[in-house]
């Protein structure tokens, strides 16, 4: 694959990515948002001081969360471009729609799905701020790790499967990254910080919106990436008219 075809998914990737996030933007504002106000509500109902808004509820609600959505969007459409490009003949002989679905799940489950499964999604009003840099730090961190595992399961798959076969190597490089991620897991700190007295129900519908948000803008990024690279990578022939001469 030439630099220029590179240059051309990694755009098709970000535009993708920009249209994955409207669609992600729409579902968090209509299903997220209910149980951002009910913490923000139960925040204001147990803390003794109540300052100013820098910035109004609705501005929070609407151009600033999209302004994260769909920069976030942006950015991943990007990156998952370029894993593309990398994976694209290298994991199986997938086509370009069925290679940009399986980056795209890959990327849910290792970017989002196994780090909230030790550092679950809390509303951004809950928790002590003294505490947030640890917290951002300790959920990139589990990214990472998430991510080098992956990576290092799917060598390790296509290191067995000439020996194996394709199914026994797919089945032991996957038991190898659950036993790997559940030991990085185990060895990390805790991070929830949820107080006490804090509504179980309005967590577990943050968290459920959480994960919706992500499996929206993942599945729609590669269904919409996956039919942009096709179009790139596997072009179809014009048909021309053919013209017979009769005499």
């Amino acid at each position: 694959m030439n630099s220029t075809t590179v240059r051309t998914l990694l755009v098709r990737g970000m535009l993708a990515g920009l249209a994955a996030g409207v669609l992600a933007f729409v579902f968090a504002y209509f299903v997220g948002e209910g149980s951002v106000d009910a913490a923000i509500a139960f925040e204001e109902s147990s803390s003794h001081e109540h300052g100013g808004e820098l910035v109004s509820r609705s501005l929070q609600s609407t151009a600033g969360l999209a302004t994260g959505v769909l920069v976030f969007g942006v950015a991943i459409g990007g990156i998952a471009a370029l894993a593309f490009c990398f994976a694209l003949g290298r994991i199986g002989r997938f086509g370009a729609r069925a290679t940009a679905a399986l980056t795209a799940l890959a990327g849910f489950l290792l970017v989002y799905l196994v780090p909230i499964l030790k550092y679950p999604a809390s509303p951004p009003a809950v928790g002590d701020p003294d505490t947030i840099d640890k917290r951002t730090a300790l959920f990139v961190l589990m990214i990472a790790l998430s991510v080098l595992l992956g990576t290092a399961a799917v060598l390790l798959g296509r290191r067995l499967a000439p020996a194996w076969g394709n199914w026994n190597a797919s089945i032991t490089a996957g038991v190898a990254f659950v036993v790997a991620a559940g030991v990085a897991m185990a060895v990390l700190p805790q991070g929830d910080n949820v107080p006490k007295g804090f509504p179980a129900a309005d967590l577990w519908e943050f968290r459920l919106a959480s994960i919706g948000i992500q499996a929206v803008l993942w599945s729609a990024f590669g269904l919409l990436f996956g039919y942009l690279a096709e179009r790139v990578l596997e072009p179809r022939p014009v048909r021309g008219r053919v013209s017979t001469l009769t005499a």
